[in-house]
């Protein structure tokens, strides 16, 4: 009898462990793709003080089958700004989370900022991601914050989305706080001025929406009725550039896309700026037009200027460390360039490549033609490369009125050039750069050019070698120009 009473008790504890070990089966190879509450955590508040927040999303499982993580982690590690908790349990990296089936968990995730801290300590837009990780399947939620008081302009909340800045006449940027911009800004039928000193601080990367699909996100775009005037003085230059001010960033490239002069803009000014950190400095499309004075453009991942059969005129101008040719000048236009300083060291591309044409396919049988003016005078092209100079005449030749390119008083550095397509340049220093220096590799110019010190040496060739230019009395620094000027856009001061 007692036996009888004993069977079902039996049958009944074998069926809960079988139970428990069919319910301890999870998923593990990310054949799952899990949902979440939201794609990016932002925490909406722009710290003045030291303070700490916390927000939190879910990880959630659709499936009827229960899934174990292999780990949540801060791809930043170490590094992040933020700390997190995973079901209450807190670190950078949580490991064999187990989410049953049509369930969920939740992830806190805390930021504590000093805005007080330097720029370089605490960025003015911090970023991060948790990581989810299931077997070879990776999964993300972005985190935003905000760590500095600042002008985010339009707002914070703008990341790849495209805003027209309008106005009945000007907008002016002269505010103490940095300028942060936050997506794409248009400029159309209004005119920006930035004072000078303003910091203004570009947010890029990759970006995506209806209109553009994925893009780099991150520019200045003046529109036909729009103007771009940016007034930096010697004293209080303008400083544009990516808004990660940490060292490890100082000198990266392509943080941000650019400023674009669109297509027949007229009349932008730049003067006593530095454009720096960007994909490429200034690009200035078909018929549209901009002056450069006491311009600084570096560390740019493709060029420092590009003309699009439209109008440049640069004056005491220095760009280096460009990723592509510094200065290219396509499907011609109208250029002068007067004490510019353009150097190309390190890299296959050249100092400045200019071409009256333009391929719209790999075997240019689609393609345009304009023509070229173009004029350098008391300026440097020079770099590591054999030819620091590249032309390109789409006529080759037979009508020289579609390529009119001269320099004047300036140091190039040009080998192959001189017997390129069939002789065209043999005559190069008669016929298109007289009077010139051709420097060669051995010649002291800057003074270390290794270091992004691009002063004249005291040895230099560039030194009391240049005529006085009208108008240009001072240097790239604002010293004043002797009577026998140097080339390049500094004067050496003995």
């Amino acid at each position: 009898m007692k036996k009888d009473y004993l069977l079902p008790i039996v049958i009944a504890i074998f069926a809960l462990f079988t139970a428990c070990e069919q319910e301890e089966s999870f998923i593990t190879d990310g054949s799952i793709d899990l949902e979440f509450s939201l794609d990016t955590l932002r925490f909406d508040t722009v710290f003045t003080e030291r303070g700490s927040a916390t927000r939190y999303f879910k990880i959630i499982n659709p499936s009827d089958q229960a899934v174990q993580v292999g780990k949540i982690f801060l791809e930043n590690g170490d590094n992040s700004f933020f700390r997190m908790n995973v079901d209450g349990n807190p670190g950078e990296e949580i490991d064999e989370t187990v989410i049953w089936g049509n369930d969920s968990v939740y992830v806190f995730v805390e930021v504590t900022i000093d805005p007080d801290d330097p720029e370089s300590i605490s960025p003015f837009v911090i970023e991060d991601k948790v990581i989810i990780q299931s077997g070879d399947n990776a999964q993300r939620v972005h985190l935003e914050a905000w760590g500095q008081n600042a002008n985010y302009f339009p707002s914070r909340f703008n990341k790849g989305v495209p805003v027209v800045l309008t106005c009945e006449e000007s907008i002016v940027w002269d505010d103490d706080k940095p300028y942060v911009i936050f997506g794409e800004v248009f400029i159309d039928s209004c005119r920006l001025e930035i004072a000078a000193g303003t910091r203004v601080h570009v947010h890029g990367g990759i970006a995506q929406n209806d209109q553009f699909g994925v893009f780099n996100d991150g520019f200045l775009y003046v529109l036909k009725d729009g103007q771009l005037q940016v007034k930096g003085t010697p004293e209080e230059p303008v400083i544009i550039q990516g808004d990660r001010l940490e060292e490890s960033f100082l000198d990266e490239a392509g943080q941000w896309y650019g400023i674009i002069i669109g297509r027949g803009s007229k009349g932008s000014k730049i003067e006593n700026a530095t454009i720096r950190n960007s994909i490429f400095g200034v690009y200035v499309d078909s018929t549209g037009d901009v002056s450069l004075d006491k311009v600084q453009i570096y560390n740019t991942s493709s060029s420092g200027i590009v003309g699009y059969h439209s109008s440049i005129k640069a004056s005491n101008t220095l760009i280096y460390n460009n990723g592509a040719n510094a200065v290219q000048f396509i499907l011609g236009g109208d250029y002068m360039m007067d004490h510019c300083t353009v150097a190309s060291y390190g890299i296959d591309a050249s100092a400045l490549a200019a071409t009256n044409f333009f391929c719209y396919d790999a075997t240019c049988e689609t393609n345009a033609a304009y023509r070229l003016n173009a004029t350098f005078r008391n300026s440097i092209f020079f770099g590591s490369q054999r030819d620091e100079v590249t032309l390109d005449d789409g006529f080759d030749g037979a009508q020289p009125g579609m390529f009119n390119i001269q320099f004047q008083d300036c140091i190039v550095r040009v080998d192959d050039l001189l017997e390129a397509d069939e002789g065209a340049y043999s005559n190069f220093f008669v016929d298109q750069c007289s009077p010139c220096i051709n420097g060669e590799r051995s010649d002291i110019l800057f003074v270390e050019p290794n270091d992004d010190d691009y002063h004249l040496d005291s040895l230099s060739i560039a030194i009391d070698t240049a005529p006085v230019l009208p108008g240009i009395l001072t240097d790239l620094a604002n010293d004043v120009r002797d009577a026998q000027p140097d080339i390049g856009c500094y004067e050496y001061q003995k």
